[in-house]
């Protein structure tokens, strides 16, 4: 992105992308039904920088994640599994006095009115995160910084940390910011707008759905957006299954269109496609392969039950984010099309 720092021989073991929020771990339903109906659960892990964080590193890039955990087991299968995705967990601070967070959820669409989340995470390790206690030695090193919006919905001393990290100073790194708006996090809902707003014009990159702009700050449609959020060099406006738009440079706008997915869970897909347009923007990439490869991260979440899974091969990705527009739009990705030995399908 615009500003991106040049990689020195001295941060060249540093993480590339520095991911600071809560993680919790995840109850999934063994089926689908209200959350009263469900008779168990399989555990996993989320958290939306986490998410970013491991895609990041199963796609080849050195990513860290920074939050606090309790010092109980939950806390214990956080840090392993997370570092399992080969996610440096070294910022990663054991909380002994506050648990780690948990929450439970219904298999359906986060949009649909039957969906359920059950969180387990007020006065939670992560709820605790301040400027007097993040590992600020691990952030200036890295080329890219990413937030979300849900960090500062946890708590008054979490929203003073991303004030101070996304505030101008020398060194500082470029901020990616996701607006992620959740109103049901925010104890003053009515605030919520207005401190996104901020966070989003401090940084440098923003990823925001079309939806979540007309609910947050009743603004409708991509150019609107943009005249609401002038100030980041890079705005991504997800727009659903109409793709995303890209505004960027001195004017540029480039639309691509969204994939279609046969969809088995419809969760983690924001979080991959941030993970996939990162990972291209690390790799100084076209914006038109940005946003594709975004879309490309998004199909392998959409087409597992889980928030995670390991991306498709960094040449399979690039031989489809390639493809002519007519090609592009004839693919028809589901379950198992990450495989190296699967044919991917067109229509």
């Amino acid at each position: 992105m615009p500003g991106t720092p040049a990689r020195t021989a001295e941060a060249a073991t540093a993480a590339e992308v520095v991911c600071l929020g809560e993680s919790m771990v995840t109850f999934l339903p063994s089926q689908p039904g209200r959350l009263a109906d469900v008779p168990s659960f399989g555990r996993g892990i989320g958290g939306a920088e986490s998410n970013v964080a491991c895609a990041l590193a199963a796609a080849g890039h050195r990513a860290a994640w920074v939050s606090r955990v309790g010092a109980d087991g939950f806390g214990d299968h956080l840090v392993e599994a997370i570092t399992g995705y080969g996610v440096d967990t070294s910022g990663v601070r054991r909380d002994p006095s506050r648990p780690t967070g948990i929450y439970f959820r219904t298999a359906t669409d986060r949009a649909a009115d039957v969906h359920e989340v059950a969180y387990y995470r007020a006065g939670s390790a992560a709820s605790a995160m301040s400027p007097r206690n993040i590992p600020y030695e691990t952030l200036p090193a890295a080329r890219v910084l990413h937030l979300s919006g849900i960090t500062a919905a946890l708590s008054a001393d979490c929203l003073a940390l991303l004030h101070d990290l996304t505030a101008p100073r020398p060194g500082r790194p470029p901020i990616s910011f996701d607006v992620n708006h959740r109103p049901g996090l925010w104890r003053d809902a009515d605030a919520s707008p207005e401190v996104l707003l901020d966070l989003a014009r401090r940084s440098d990159l923003v990823f925001v759905g079309e939806d979540e702009a007309e609910e947050a700050w009743g603004v409708t449609g991509a150019e609107a957006i943009r005249t609401a959020l002038p100030e980041p060099s890079v705005l991504v406006v997800k727009r659903g299954s109409d793709g995303a738009t890209v505004f960027s440079g001195a004017g540029d706008v480039t639309t691509v269109p969204a994939l279609r997915v046969d969809v088995v869970a419809p969760v983690g897909a924001g979080d991959a496609f941030a993970a996939g347009f990162l990972s291209a923007t690390l790799r100084d990439l076209p914006v038109r392969d940005r946003v594709r490869h975004g879309h490309l991260m998004a199909a392998a979440v959409l087409t597992v039950p889980g928030d995670l899974t390991a991306p498709p091969a960094r040449a399979h990705a690039d031989a489809l984010a390639a493809l002519d527009d007519e090609a592009w739009g004839r693919l028809r990705l589901g379950p198992g099309w990450t495989g190296d030995d699967q044919e991917v399908r067109t229509t």
